[in-house]
């Protein structure tokens, strides 16, 4: 079969490029056997095979998963071109996932998983197995409270915590490094001396002093982790102000007689912004994970409202035999983490490309 000359510069492909049809259905067969397969292993390792070693369903599920995110790959890459990035998409919808299931935790159909006494009188067993087709598909606890409604009500608070500190943080941080990198002179020299005294204080310690004076609840808790950011993001803030602040737009307003407010919020607010609110999403994630550390030790928001580290400490004693306890609270926090990152790092590539990886 005689090949075709494609052009299709709007999806990648470079003009002019020659595509065989013959390699082209090929593909498409390949992407086809890939989502069924795929599909077929996770459905068996997680459904068919219930009463099978926990290790063979593990291996047949990320086996299939691994068949499903390739298939999509490929197919993306057809439709789209070979720039399409999955991994980015995926790592968007998972954001988007866990975002709304957290707004909507209170309408979603999940079975008890704050109020422990609800769950005396009920027939719900504890320490149950998971099971995708039943009341409780992730499992319940010592008890009997649902797993996958703790992971969801702890999304929210580990979302509530994390995206409030990083608010905290850009406005404080940002208002005082924009203010630092424009005035200069002494005004920023007592800044800079501020935030080193601050980056040179242990991060740890100074997140468990401030947990262990402060009541733990929600707020608090974002407040004491935006200190910990707010040096951070005067830096960042100082940083891009001073190079803002040299380019040909803001000479030129300075040239016309603007005041500086003017050119501060008309002129460096708007180009700081963009970079500052793409390494929020990698704030967020570390946020999360810092979050989790502190309820996982016993320092940040306690029981009955659960959160994704105080449902792993409190999973850790029955480990050997019930490991959902743990993996699943776990494996939930790491994708999370996983995806933001993901995206972080892709909006500061469009947003910041001097801070991009090469």
């Amino acid at each position: 079969m005689p090949a075709e000359t494609v052009l299709a510069p709007d999806t990648g492909y470079v003009a002019g490029m020659v595509v065989d049809p013959l390699s082209h259905a090929h593909r498409l067969m390949r992407v086809a056997v890939g989502l069924v397969g795929g599909v077929a292993a996770v459905v068996i390792g997680l459904l068919v095979l219930a009463d099978a070693h926990a290790g063979y369903r593990v291996i047949l599920t990320v086996g299939g998963l691994a068949l499903l995110y390739f298939a999509l790959d490929s197919a993306g890459k057809i439709v789209w071109g070979p720039l399409f990035e999955t991994g980015l998409w995926l790592s968007v919808a998972w954001v988007a996932v866990v975002g709304l299931s957290a707004a909507l935790a209170d309408f979603l159909p999940l079975a008890e998983a704050r109020d422990a006494s609800a769950t005396i009188f009920g027939d719900t067993p504890t320490l149950k197995r998971p099971d995708l087709l039943s009341a409780n598909p992730l499992g319940t606890d010592r008890q009997a409270l649902d797993v996958l409604g703790g992971i969801v009500y702890g999304a929210r608070v580990s979302l509530q915590v994390s995206v409030l500190a990083v608010a905290i943080g850009i406005v404080a941080g940002g208002t005082i490094g924009v203010v630092a990198g424009f005035f200069r002179g002494k005004l920023d020299t007592g800044i800079g001396v501020l935030v080193d005294s601050l980056l040179a204080f242990p991060p740890l310690i100074l997140l468990l002093a401030l947990a262990s004076v402060m009541d733990r609840s929600p707020r608090n808790m974002a407040i004491a982790l935006a200190v910990l950011g707010i040096p951070t993001y005067i830096r960042l803030a100082r940083v891009n102000t001073m190079v803002f602040a040299e380019r040909e737009f803001v000479l030129a307003s300075r040239a016309m007689g603007a005041s500086r407010r003017r050119i501060i919020f008309r002129e460096l607010v708007p180009n700081v912004a963009l970079p500052i609110f793409s390494y929020a999403f990698i704030i967020i994630a570390v946020l999360i994970v810092a979050e989790a550390s502190l309820s996982f030790l016993g320092l940040g928001i306690q029981r009955p409202d659960p959160t994704w580290g105080n449902m792993i400490a409190a999973g850790q004693d029955d480990f050997d035999r019930h490991p959902h306890l743990v993996f699943a609270p776990g494996i939930v926090m790491f994708l999370t983490v996983f995806a933001l990152n993901r995206v972080g790092e892709k909006a500061r590539e469009l947003w910041d490309p001097r801070q991009a990886k090469l």
